[in-house]
């Protein structure tokens, strides 16, 4: 599972779908729907929000605008209803790292893509953070300190 803290306008087709499953999925965990990924470390930053299903819902619809905007049809219908999320801290070095990941990924899935991206060296944040000054999370597995 990877809740990507990246704006979703870098992903690519492939990216943006997968997200949206795994956004739905953790929708699911949060609200104590499924027994599984319950102690995936991508949910310790949603877990820690004053309200996890809200934050969750907020970063859900985001996704699903970007993926009207290409004309794709995510059923907003899923994405629990609610209170308003508060925003999220990430770091600028999570930002970069995750920048990086993505940038490995698309160069094997998709070049073209990514060849048309710009900004992807210091990417904006999904709209439901706040960047603030700092390294990788530490949740974030892939990365060696």
């Amino acid at each position: 599972m990877r809740l990507w803290s990246l704006h979703p306008v870098y992903l690519d087709q492939r990216g943006l779908v997968a997200l949206w499953r795994e956004g739905l999925l953790a929708q699911a965990v949060l609200a104590g729907m499924t027994q599984g990924y319950t102690h995936h470390p991508q949910l310790q930053r949603f877990r820690l929000s004053p309200a996890p299903l809200a934050a969750i819902a907020a970063y859900l619809r985001e996704v699903q605008v970007e993926a009207a905007r290409r004309g794709y049809r995510f059923d907003a219908g899923k994405i629990a209803s609610g209170e308003v999320a508060a925003c999220m801290e990430v770091t600028d070095g999570q930002l970069r790292y995750e920048g990086e990941h993505l940038r490995k990924k698309l160069l094997i899935r998709a070049p073209v893509w990514l060849a048309g991206l710009e900004g992807l060296a210091s990417p904006r944040p999904h709209p439901l953070f706040v960047v603030q000054p700092g390294p990788v999370a530490g949740w974030e597995v892939g990365h060696k300190p």
